[in-house]
């Protein structure tokens, strides 16, 4: 039983892993606006990323340092797009609900689903319809603007 823990640890930590080199490389699927799955090309490298996330913690309890929040270009023509992922780092305790995320007046000329991210008000804004977001899952989204919003984790509930 023990062994089988550390096991799926073990595979958790890969598949966090794996997706934020994915994010770092531009190489991972994402959601257009009209909810088709694409996949970036290889060629194409997103111009800057930022990263505010702290390494899996495997025992202990969540907090707002296991809230991972990260974006990239993604390089288009036109209008600017920008990729964001989301992620509970944090594999024991309970998912934290009711996350909010400090991010100016954030507006999109690419509709972005409000059950994903939604601006609530100027720097409030909802993460995942403020349901819990279990252990190591991600939430990607899609918006578009001439420059890259600040986005930083503000609150949740933690059990």
């Amino acid at each position: 039983m023990n062994s089988a823990l550390h096991i799926f640890l073990y595979f958790m930590m890969f598949i966090i892993l794996f997706l934020n080199l994915g994010l770092q490389s531009g190489n991972f699927l994402h959601l257009n606006g009209d909810a088709n799955i694409t996949a970036t090309p290889p060629r194409l490298k997103p111009e800057r990323a930022y990263f505010k996330h702290r390494k899996l913690m495997l025992h202990g309890e969540c907090s707002k340092w296991d809230i991972s929040i990260s974006q990239s270009r993604y390089p288009t023509s036109g209008i600017p797009e920008f990729i964001v992922q989301i992620v509970n780092t944090c594999v024991t305790g309970c998912a934290p609900s009711n996350i909010h995320v400090r991010c100016g007046w954030f507006a999109s000329t690419r509709m972005v689903n409000p059950r994903t991210f939604k601006r609530l008000s100027y720097d409030d804004c909802l993460v995942n319809g403020g349901l819990p977001l279990k252990s190591s899952q991600s939430i990607r989204f899609t918006y578009a603007n001439s420059f890259m919003y600040p986005l930083e984790f503000k609150s949740a509930s933690f059990c």
